[in-house]
């Protein structure tokens, strides 16, 4: 497990309007605390929670301390499991998370057979860690997770954010990058290769206040498919997927 705390990449500085095109400072990022860990990710897993404290499930409203989550595997998403269209509100308006996800592919898939209907190589390509569901979108290896105040349409802004992943093969390709409200961003951070056969991958970053309003997860080098192998098994992309997303209380945005 490695635990650091670094400053994210720094804003551009922006020019002043007036006559003398003089530039002001650049916007400081504030200092993130950054956790990660490859193979038996668990213990930082854990440690991460513990940061953000208690979870608060799928507890509608705003909640003045805690966390929330999201492991795929609840009762509620079984009629959408297996299926290339799972809705992107389902964390926010059937289960009460705050979590509103985008992908410039074609939708997203809750998946609990590894994903081998798409590719039968892929049942030994990953692993869930939290049973039985993983995730990721269609089309595409990318997609944004924006917050919300749990079942509401209100924005929100979380302090931390951080995510297990499954079969990451190159380093520096698996991404989290967070945005603030405005669209500026925070930092983009690595998840590390996995360390063993079939091993997960874990990144983080907290802050000290809620200032996240959106992330863009980015998975491997490519998107599933079923004539797209993994690096691993003779293909050319690094294909990677999702379990546990794990969040501070998302925060109505001022």
């Amino acid at each position: 497990m490695r635990r650091m705390r670094w400053i994210g990449l720094a804003a551009v500085a922006v020019m002043s309007a007036c006559n003398d095109d003089q530039a002001t400072a650049p916007v400081p990022v504030p200092l993130a605390t950054v956790y990660s860990a490859t193979g038996r990710v668990g213990a930082t897993v854990n440690q991460f929670r513990a940061i953000l404290g208690a979870a608060n499930a799928g507890v509608a409203g705003e909640q003045p301390t805690g966390r929330r989550e999201i492991n795929w595997d609840g009762a509620a998403a079984i009629p959408f499991n297996n299926r290339n269209d799972f809705p992107a509100d389902f964390f926010n308006t059937t289960v009460k998370a705050g979590a509103v996800f985008t992908t410039p592919g074609t939708g997203f898939r809750n998946d609990s057979t590894l994903f081998s209907e798409i590719n039968p190589a892929y049942a030994a390509q990953f692993l869930f860690f939290s049973a039985s569901e993983i995730f990721a979108p269609i089309g595409s290896n990318q997609l944004d997770q924006q917050f919300r105040v749990a079942g509401q349409p209100t924005p929100a802004l979380v302090r931390g954010f951080g995510i297990v992943l499954s079969d990451v093969d190159l380093a520096d390709k698996t991404t989290i990058q967070l945005f603030r409200q405005d669209g500026s961003s925070l930092g983009t951070y690595s998840a590390p290769a996995r360390s063993d056969e079939g091993g997960f991958s874990f990144v983080g970053v907290t802050f000290a206040d809620a200032i996240i309003g959106r992330v863009r997860i980015t998975l491997g080098t490519g998107a599933l498919g079923a004539n797209v192998n993994d690096i691993s098994a003779g293909g050319t992309a690094d294909l990677v997927v999702l379990d546990n997303v794990i969040y501070g209380e998302p925060r109505k945005a001022l």
